[in-house]
């Protein structure tokens, strides 16, 4: 769920992959309508909100102090945050496959929103027609993830694996990217840039130097390979992404723990249920758990920063910057250190079983 980005990002999230298309849109005993301005990126079709609600008789405006999207329905108001992958109505809380962004200046979401989560939440019957069936171009982004895990799995059946004991830890965004903004200005880069630091030194200290990698360990950007790089290392056990959110509501709160649908092996493919990165987020739940903080659940996802493999893999959204409790647990000394040990104890615990 999921960020907070600033409309001068969407000049640097254009690239070469994106691609125009048509879609047409039909309600129930409605006129059909067709939306011009279609973009393929990574995969997805993303649409302006702007054209999707009157195709669907609905309305909504931006909010630009509150730095929201709000849909009009007669259920209610549905918030649409830049960034941020829950939607919610009431007390139904949905996550989408992909964050709503802002590309060309207009705030637009991915064509799932409108074909199943918006009907789900409404109640309504939507037909959606693609008017230029294509394949979507490739995104370098994904290709270059795919072909890194491919190439991982690969190297594992080429050579005998090396003792599989150290943890890599990547503290999401960095630089000009702050990820999602909360109270007080605080930023999710510098948060969770401070956790994976302070687990890295927890590691170091009580396992060993070389028992762990951070994939940034200050405020800059990273490139895809240069995120993964140290992943391609030998005896590389598990990878923790770490992240933090931000919600419309301020009382949202809880960590929430991520792993993919399925595993991908040389041997095959698995549900999630019966891999390494379930099991990997069930010790840090259970770790945090009885720490005493609140662990919302653990969702398999579509999540891009996953990837593709079998590498235990678990994403964290550590909490609400929104949220002034979770944000002081997250950012007060002895409450930063309840969290570290809680996720060292969960990450040795994953290690020394395997």
């Amino acid at each position: 769920m999921w960020r907070f980005l600033l409309l001068v990002t969407a000049l640097f999230l254009l690239g070469e992959d994106w691609a125009l298309a048509r879609v047409e849109l039909t309600l129930v005993n409605r006129t059909p309508v067709i939306i011009e301005e279609v973009y393929y990126h990574q995969g997805s079709v993303f649409l302006a909100l702007d054209d999707v609600l009157p195709a669907l008789d609905l309305k909504g405006e931006w909010d630009s102090a509150a730095r929201l999207y709000q849909i009009s329905t007669p259920y209610g108001k549905i918030a649409v945050v830049p960034g941020n992958s829950s939607i919610r109505l009431g007390s139904q809380v949905m996550t989408l496959p992909q964050a709503p962004r802002f590309i060309d200046g207009r705030l637009r979401v991915d064509e799932s929103f409108v074909r199943e989560y918006l009907p789900a939440l409404l109640g309504l019957t939507v037909t959606y027609r693609d008017l230029d069936p294509q394949e979507p171009p490739p995104s370098s982004e994904v290709d270059s993830l795919d072909q890194f895990f491919a190439r991982l799995m690969e190297k594992k059946g080429i050579a005998p694996a090396a003792p599989a004991n150290t943890v890599v830890i990547d503290p999401g965004h960095g630089g000009d990217d702050p990820g999602s903004v909360g109270l007080n200005g605080a930023t999710e880069k510098d948060v969770v840039l401070e956790i994976a630091r302070l687990l890295e030194k927890q590691i170091k200290m009580k396992l060993g130097l070389d028992r762990v990698r951070l994939t940034r360990d200050s405020d800059y950007a990273l490139t895809l390979e240069q995120r993964l790089a140290p992943v391609g290392e030998a005896g590389v056990a598990a990878l923790l992404q770490l992240h933090a959110q931000a919600a419309v509501h301020p009382e949202t709160n809880g960590i929430y723990l991520f792993v993919r649908p399925r595993e991908e092996s040389r041997g095959g493919s698995q549900p999630a249920a019966g891999g390494g990165s379930m099991r990997l987020a069930e010790a840090l739940r259970d770790a945090l758990t009885h720490a005493g903080f609140n662990v919302a659940g653990i969702l398999p996802a579509p999540l891009l920063p996953l990837g593709r493999g079998d590498l235990p893999t678990v994403l964290l959204e550590l909490g609400y910057l929104t949220n002034a409790g979770d944000l002081a647990r997250l950012t007060r000394p002895e409450d930063q250190a309840r969290l570290i040990q809680a996720l060292f104890e969960g990450l040795k615990t994953f290690v020394e079983s395997r």
